[in-house]
């Protein structure tokens, strides 16, 4: 397991935000991709209810000099706060989302979604996102081991920050945000928050078809 260090942003204004990105001399270091993402849980959302999550998800780049073939990766996340059982909280713990995470890429990801179903398992929520990651230039040493995922969604515009703690919030002080901007909810939540604040009911959460 690798430990994963995240908070969310929204952006509302995704020009500007690029603006100053642009100006910390960041770069992308994987192009526009679009993510299309399969949630899988047991019947009664066993995974859900202990704050775990069971995901694959299949990347697609969405242009490049060389056609790249999609991606499939499998991704299980421990409960968030799980870090912090038996232990008082530490400072990112408090505002940040910190939690376990495997993943690795699938050969077959067809025969593991059998695989899945036939445990019981089923893939009840899909949600899709393009996604571009960045890289801050080498002269911000702090920045090292951060990404700068920008992330375009069905439900607005957001930034994810990962990477050590203190890097998040000086990149988040950087681009013009502070720890009270600070989202942990995951896309599901969020998702289901705009739901509720439009009056629909929910579904997956997907762009609307081009007719």
């Amino acid at each position: 397991m690798s430990r994963e260090t995240e908070i969310k942003l929204k952006i509302d204004n995704h020009k500007a935000f690029l603006r100053r990105l642009a100006k910390l001399g960041a770069k992308p270091s994987i192009p526009r991709t679009h993510e299309l993402n399969l949630i899988f849980d047991t019947p009664d959302g066993g995974l859900a209810k202990h704050g775990q999550l069971l995901r694959i998800r299949t990347e697609t780049p969405v242009a490049a000099s060389k056609k790249l073939p999609p991606r499939t990766l499998l991704t299980f996340k421990s409960p968030p706060d799980q870090l912090a059982i038996g232990a008082p909280a530490t400072p990112a713990q408090r505002h940040h989302k910190v939690r376990e995470e495997i993943e690795l890429v699938l050969p077959d990801p067809v025969a593991l979604q059998k695989i899945f179903e036939g445990l019981g398992l089923r893939g009840w929520f899909r949600y899709e996102k393009f996604r571009t990651t960045y890289k801050l230039p080498a002269r911000h040493t702090w920045a090292k081991s951060l990404l700068v995922e920008f992330d375009e969604t069905p439900v607005g515009t957001f930034v994810e920050l990962e990477g050590p703690g203190d890097a998040i919030d000086r990149a988040a002080r950087e681009l013009g945000y502070s720890v009270k901007d600070f989202i942990l909810k995951n896309y599901l939540v969020l998702y289901l928050d705009d739901c509720r604040r439009r009056g629909v009911a929910p579904g997956d959460m997907l762009f609307p078809k081009k007719k």
